[in-house]
């Protein structure tokens, strides 16, 4: 969608007065249903919280209509952005913090879940204690799937997303995901997330290699459970169209790329002859469409199949 006009922007509260809450949690969705979230968050007796989510263009008046109610039966202050226009993930985070209240934002998708009953609670005494820059707590996904159209999304997340925070803190900037996010506001003034990325990937590890060098980063194990896993035909299609969101960050993030696996990967399969026509083969195997592929081998594929599309970006 053509992003040359801003969005209009209508805004809806509750009957809650948000004065000056210590955390804004905000949660940006696009055909996502947020209802669960605003239960959840709402069920762990905090009051130094507001809620502000930003509709970015879904234009589903059934959607808007269960997430108002919703609002309407919270019992924290509920804010609700709807854009008339998809703005991307970027311009949907930066709308958030010009809305928020509190000194410091909690970012989460839609499609999340505290893990938690003291989710909340742990993100606000590390506030009143520490005091930090940034900090990102972590997400888990089920131990099962409950359609195994998902299985790859959830193996490839439990093996290489779903990490302690020790192991996190290693390679800080590369382990940030908005997706459980807490950011100081003077921080994201500072360092607002980049507009220029269009789509799904790597828009927020970009903005964490840049924030990282002026402020710190911190991984603590506060995690919120990923429900919104994507089918192995929507990560494959995903992993393809993230390549050039990769580029811009590989080009004005070489040192830290250059660390990365995805970035090594990527080279290699560069000087692999006549890969760019073996591709169709990985994303099958990726897929697996027989069900009859080991994970593993499943996850390889998909690996191969977004370096040879990273590839031509980087060489």
């Amino acid at each position: 969608m053509s992003k040359d006009k801003t969005a209009n922007v209508q805004t809806i509260r509750n009957r809650h007065l948000a004065t000056k809450p210590v955390l804004s949690v905000l949660i940006p969705y696009f055909r996502d249903n947020p209802v669960r979230l605003i239960e959840a968050l709402c069920a762990q007796s905090v009051n130094e919280v507001e809620l502000i989510l930003y509709d970015d263009g879904t234009l589903d008046e059934n959607l808007t209509t269960q997430v108002t109610s919703s609002l309407q039966n919270a019992s924290l202050p509920v804010c609700l952005l709807i854009a008339d226009r998809n703005e991307g993930r970027s311009a949907a985070r930066n709308r958030l913090e010009a809305a928020a209240k509190a000194d410091y934002l909690l970012f989460l998708d839609a499609d999340m879940m505290p893990k938690s009953r003291d989710f909340l609670q742990i993100y606000i005494h590390h506030i009143k204690a520490h005091k930090p820059a940034i900090v990102f707590g972590g997400f888990a996904v089920a131990e099962q799937a409950q359609d195994n159209e998902f299985d790859l999304h959830r193996h490839l997340s439990a093996s290489s997303d779903c990490l302690p925070a020790i192991a996190r803190q290693e390679l800080a900037a590369k382990h940030v995901c908005s997706s459980n996010l807490l950011v100081r506001k003077d921080v994201l003034q500072a360092c607002p997330f980049d507009t220029g990325f269009a789509g799904w990937g790597w828009e927020d590890v970009e903005w964490a290699a840049r924030a990282e060098e002026q402020f710190t980063i911190t991984h603590i194990d506060n995690p919120a459970l990923h429900l919104g896993l994507e089918s192995a035909e929507t990560l494959v299609r995903r992993y393809r169209d993230s390549a050039q969101n990769y580029a811009r960050f590989a080009a004005r993030h070489p040192k830290l790329a250059r660390q990365l696996p995805s970035y090594k990967t990527a080279k290699l399969a560069g000087n692999i002859p006549g890969l760019r026509f073996m591709l169709p083969l990985f994303a099958v195997l990726a897929i697996d469409p027989w069900h009859l592929i080991p994970m593993r081998l499943r996850i390889l594929a998909l690996k191969i199949w977004r370096a040879g599309w990273y590839a031509e970006r980087i060489t």
